[in-house]
């Protein structure tokens, strides 16, 4: 009796011991990383520019690193080798997402072609963005629209010349690429370069991305995510409600066009098609589905494509030898006035190394977006446990010495000594993303970036304003799910052509 009675009390004890060094034992076979606090986690060490600060722990840590956030564990990538586990070796184990608490708002999360599972609906979504819009046939069918856009940027800043005021690139870029895509996918503008709707516009989007990439508390403490203690998914519903009411209000003039005696006067765009994917038998595609569908590739690609082109000229700004240089490639080879066609990209080797150096030192999307472990997985040795968040840190791998020579220095000469592209197959430089979540919108936002670049290259010269020199400016970063300028890039067309 006395010995069931010391072993009634022993045991909580040993329960408590084996419970204390299993957890050890698992602690040690996670990727290293900082020591948590209680509760917290690693939360504090984020700061205000995450890729920053966990680009920092890296170097310490090493390119596969454990992040406690809250209750989430987090494992960050910052090295191709590592990126390549998992996009490629392990792609379809880290093919889930896990889902930021902003993009419940509206049940986004569950019709998204960036967040739901790689199934079925997936795949004919996927398949639909591809046919449809991505494609190189409809691509180059909508090749004259594009540059009938560009075309009317470059007017703008034509007209611009005349007063010598220094121009918001940015947001001009913002409404070529806006209205490029809108024309591709409804036949019509959604903005004027002089009219306030442009900016509205670019608020929205810009405040989806802020809030969607600003570290919330509601997704390390999922407890909070009714109470929304940071009001992000507040914000985000006025964002989402106003973009999804432009949206109703074109598909619904579309279906009412359709049904009416005008229906024969098809515009033959994206829209169309998307709706004709609707009425096919068996078809899995609903009309919420390609609302959803809008709202991504609107948000996604609109503003990294502009992002990207203002990045870029910011860097020719600040480098005018890159910049002259960029232009003599344009004369040579479409002669002294000539025009910039979408279909002479492929010929302008050094504008594209360009492109390519501007992605490695301001990707897009920092992070990428995260993926989940659908189930344990052994990376070198160490656990990467199911159902944690991985952080694929790209802007770390663009700043990696030991990959990069000079990784802080502007020179696109490095990508005219090695055959490196962006297109997911080259870890060392993957903005977009690698594997079979790439980004849909590549093929279009890669035309989009080059074309819009090599025109303001090329018809202008370009000065900084209030006698500012290239070392006043300011190339801060505003973290967000993507990576904008903190201030916004402004300078003075001058006509040379």
């Amino acid at each position: 009796m006395d010995y069931c009675l010391v072993l009634l009390l022993i045991l909580p004890f040993v329960w408590a011991f084996i419970r204390v060094v299993s957890s050890n034992l698992s602690s040690q076979t996670l990727p290293p990383g900082p020591h948590p606090f209680p509760i917290i986690g690693n939360i504090l060490e984020l700061g205000k520019l995450p890729h920053q600060a966990i680009a920092k722990l890296s170097k310490t840590y090493g390119p596969l690193m454990t992040l406690k956030l809250g209750s989430i564990t987090t494992i960050v990538i910052s090295s191709p080798n590592m990126a390549k586990e998992v996009l490629q070796k392990n792609d379809q184990a880290f093919s889930s997402r896990t889902i930021p608490n902003v993009f419940h708002v509206f049940d986004h999360h569950k019709v998204s072609i960036a967040l739901i599972p790689t199934n079925s609906k997936w795949k004919n979504l996927r398949k639909a963005s591809a046919t449809q819009i991505f494609a190189t046939k409809p691509l180059d069918a909508t090749q004259a629209l594009r540059q009938t856009k560009v075309q009317e940027l470059i007017d703008h800043v034509n007209q611009s010349c005349k007063s010598g005021a220094p121009i918001d690139i940015g947001r001009l870029v913002f409404t070529t690429v806006l209205n490029s895509i809108s024309n591709t996918f409804f036949s019509m503008d959604l903005a004027q370069y002089d009219s306030n709707l442009s900016q509205e516009f670019r608020d929205l989007v810009c405040g989806i991305a802020e809030e969607a990439g600003k570290p919330n508390v509601a997704d390390y403490f999922p407890a909070l995510r009714l109470i929304d203690p940071q009001g992000v998914r507040k914000r985000t519903r006025i964002y989402f409600s106003k973009l999804l009411g432009i949206f109703d209000g074109i598909i619904n003039q579309r279906l009412q066009l359709t049904a009416s005696s005008e229906g024969s006067k098809a515009s033959n765009d994206v829209l169309d098609s998307l709706l004709n994917l609707i009425e096919e038998d068996n078809s899995e595609i609903s009309l919420l589905d390609i609302k959803h569908l809008l709202l991504d590739l609107f948000v996604a690609g609109i503003d990294t494509t502009s992002s990207t082109t203002e990045w870029a000229m910011t860097l020719l700004l600040q480098n005018s030898e890159k910049m002259t240089k960029a232009r003599d490639e344009l004369e040579e080879v479409l002669g002294k006035g000539g025009n910039v066609q979408e279909s002479d990209i492929s010929k302008f080797h050094y504008l594209q190394a360009i492109v390519k150096e501007t992605l490695r030192l301001h990707p897009p999307v920092p992070f990428l977006v995260p993926r989940k472990a659908e189930t344990n997985i052994e990376m070198c040795g160490f656990l990467v446990p199911k159902n944690s968040q991985i952080l694929i840190n790209v802007w770390a791998m663009g700043r990696d010495s030991s990959i990069w020579p000079n990784p802080n220095l502007f020179m696109p000469e490095r990508f005219l000594e090695q055959d490196i592209n962006f297109k997911g197959l080259d870890f060392e430089l993957i903005p977009f993303g690698a594997g079979r979540r790439i980004c849909p919108g590549l093929p279009l936002g890669n035309r989009m970036v080059h074309l819009m670049l090599a025109s303001l290259v090329h018809y202008f010269a370009w000065e900084l304003p209030d006698e500012m020199t290239t070392k006043d400016m300011d190339m801060g970063e505003l973290f967000g799910m993507t990576l904008h300028k903190a201030k916004p890039l402004k300078a003075i067309p001058i006509k040379s052509l």
